[in-house]
């Protein structure tokens, strides 16, 4: 098995790795049709390709062979067709991300099925793996069901079930990342909302657990999900300690992240772009309304998923909140999404105000906004001008939005609405 860890590149510590089995070629880079999705502006569209290969002599060994424009550098050296041993770093593109590559002994395989009915939950990705993983079992034996289906069309259980955690059935891993994973789970006995339904289940990671301001962030998500309801929030189910890992149960949101739904089909329209936006002005009011007040301090399209039912915007990804009046602390935030105060680890609620900025960028051209971050004067602003769907009320807005000083920004995520609503 061979997993890729995205490591900060100051600290070096893990933030998400993925796991593959079984798989002869891995492909990395900006597009979406890649196993590994890196949406870094220096990463090409199809980086590279890590590959298997066997020899009489040596057996299975990987191979690297870069094929972005900006170059791969394997342990520091820039490499266009190299071999890649264990534990080396990838890094793509000089000042660009950086993967260590790790080989692990294999586990017994899982079988790569697709998702069936989940909307855009189901990826074109190998299946993560764990090493808790238990092989999956069926749980029923009726014949005539298609390998993509969840549950038996004949008597509706589900058709396997990887582990059970609790009470909770898992059926699917739907990802991996450096905090933990998160599986798709069916809650047979209905003890959730009274009737069976699926959701999804999160589970710290083991070597995450020992870092305790991981420890802390996965407990914030689930007290503050627990505190909260909103139609554009999940709602939460569960938080409880199983096997010595903590998990965390919250609704299922069918539909598609904005990150991912840009890259698959493309900008859209300022129309459809400010009405996400005036959303998810809506469900920040809500998180400022709070006493104390709650930021969110990581909006970015990533985070913001459009329910298939209603084309409505859920906010996700709630480790990162802090409530106004605390210690400064870490830096939290997405590069190009975060406002200056946050980067200083001082967020405001303005702070969130300002990634609606960036994130209209991104919806209207499908570009990194970083692209569009030019010196002006003596510091550096968004330049949306030559952006021929913006215009010049919009981008009015998206200049007075991301201003370096909170005070000269909109004040309100209500105010920042009615502006958009002006624009429609």
């Amino acid at each position: 098995m061979v997993t890729l860890i995205l490591l900060e590149p100051q600290q070096k510590t893990p933030i998400k790795q993925w796991c593959f089995e079984n798989s002869a070629v891995i492909r990395i880079g900006r597009a979406t049709d890649n196993h590994v999705v890196l949406t870094d502006s220096l990463v090409s569209r199809h980086h590279l390709e890590i590959r298997q290969v066997s020899s009489a002599k040596n057996g299975a060994s990987w191979q690297i062979i870069s094929k972005g424009t900006n170059g791969t550098f394997l342990d520091g050296v820039l490499v266009i067709q190299s071999s890649l041993p264990h534990n080396s770093l990838l890094q793509l593109a000089q000042g660009g991300p950086i993967l260590q590559f790790q080989i692990q002994e294999e586990t017994a395989p899982t079988p790569n099925l697709p998702l069936s009915g989940l909307g855009g939950l189901s990826e074109n990705l190998p299946l993560p793996v764990t090493s808790q993983r238990k092989a999956a079992q069926p749980s029923c034996t009726h014949e005539g069901n298609s390998p993509g289906n969840l549950f038996c069309i004949h008597c509706g259980q589900p058709l396997s079930v990887q582990q059970t955690i609790r009470y909770y059935q898992v059926l699917r891993t739907l990802g991996q990342g450096g905090m933990g994973t998160t599986y798709l789970a069916w809650d047979a006995a209905g003890l959730i909302g009274g009737h069976p339904q699926l959701l999804v289940l999160k589970q710290m990671n083991a070597d995450m657990a020992k870092i305790a301001k991981a420890q802390e962030l996965f407990d914030r998500e689930a007290h503050t999900l627990k505190s909260l309801n909103h139609e554009g929030i999940p709602k939460y189910y569960d938080f409880f300690v199983e096997g010595g890992k903590k998990y965390l149960a919250m609704e299922l949101v069918h539909g598609q992240d904005l990150e991912k739904r840009i890259y698959t089909y493309g900008p859209v329209i300022p129309q459809q772009a400010i009405a996400w936006m005036i959303q998810t002005c809506d469900i920040l009011d809500y998180l400022h309304s709070q006493e104390p007040p709650l930021i969110h301090r990581d909006i970015k399209p990533a985070n913001l998923m459009v329910r298939n039912a209603n084309n409505q915007i859920v906010v996700l990804d709630f480790g990162a909140v802090k409530e106004i009046g605390t210690t400064p602390g870490t830096r939290i935030g997405a590069e190009g999404y975060c406002a200056p105060e946050q980067e200083r680890g001082q967020p405001l609620t303005q702070s969130d105000l300002y990634a609606i900025g960036p994130t209209l960028i991104f919806l209207l051209t499908g570009e990194n906004p970083f692209k569009f971050y030019r010196q002006k004067g003596r510091g550096f602003r968004f330049d949306v001008s030559q952006i021929p769907t913006v215009t010049p009320q919009l981008r009015e807005i998206i200049e007075r939005v991301t201003e370096p000083l909170p005070r000269d920004r909109y004040q309100t995520s209500k105010e920042l609405a009615q502006a958009l609503a002006n624009c429609q």
